[in-house]
């Protein structure tokens, strides 16, 4: 599936209201959870995760104890999986249910805004697991360090090239150190820690409040999976 395709079709989870009791926080005072899923496969309908990492962070402080990666397991083709991410068939087989994780991250749902870098395929992957699993978690608030990266270009009357958005590029032009790549955690970690730059830059005074951030094109609130009368449904705030 295309990325205009994966775009399209989550039109209707991106059409959600900013939720009042988020909306006028100061972003300063906003918990944040960096999200990172690593998969088997670029196609959406067919691909599995092979393991997710976050990990909370508030006002430029990282929460280390909140750090959280679990390897699941999957009846996949691993493709190139070994290479990129280190993973294997072994660590695949012996990794945890995904519900189990699914339902760790639904903990965070309503409490924290999820942070992504280039969201895109993450949210069209835990919307699909969580239709597999007959979950529903309404006005979830997501925010893309990519898209903050991209409207800062915007402001310089300029455009991102494509091959300047990955998040080591992202962390390089704001002087961030080299981080491990290719981990669902140490990745959840380096887009935290790049979001903190980013709001540093967007918010010196710590006066924005999250329904600022509305003017950037990087903030989203998102339904994941599908409510139907047969689905459980998280709890809305």
């Amino acid at each position: 599936m295309s990325i205009r395709a994966i775009l399209q079709k989550l039109t209707r989870i991106f059409a959600n209201p900013l939720p009042k009791h988020i909306a006028h926080k100061l972003i300063a005072n906003m918990p944040i959870l960096a999200i990172d899923l690593e998969f088997n496969s670029l196609n959406i309908e067919h691909s599995k995760v092979l393991s997710i990492g976050w990990v909370a962070g508030i006002n430029n402080q990282v929460d280390m104890s909140s750090a959280y990666y679990k390897v699941v397991r999957a009846n996949v083709d691993l493709e190139q999986s070994p290479v990129i991410h280190g993973l294997v068939q072994d660590d695949i087989d012996k990794g945890s249910h995904i519900r189990e994780t699914f339902q760790a991250l639904e903990a965070f749902a309503h409490s924290h805004i999820w942070v992504f870098h280039n969201s895109a395929k993450d949210l069209a992957l835990l919307d699909k697991v969580a239709k597999d699993l007959g979950c529903y978690l309404p006005q979830v608030v997501t925010l893309d360090t990519l898209k903050i990266a991209a409207y800062e270009l915007t402001k310089q009357h300029k455009v991102m090239p494509p091959n300047q958005a990955t998040l080591t590029i992202c962390r390089d032009k704001l002087d961030l150190p080299p981080a491990p790549a290719h981990n669902a955690l140490d990745d959840a970690l380096a887009t935290l820690t790049l979001w903190f730059a980013q709001v540093s830059r967007l918010d010196p005074k710590n006066t924005l409040m999250v329904v600022d951030l509305n003017r950037t094109g990087a903030l989203q609130v998102v339904s994941i999976g599908r409510k139907t009368n047969d689905m459980v449904t998280g709890s809305e705030p």
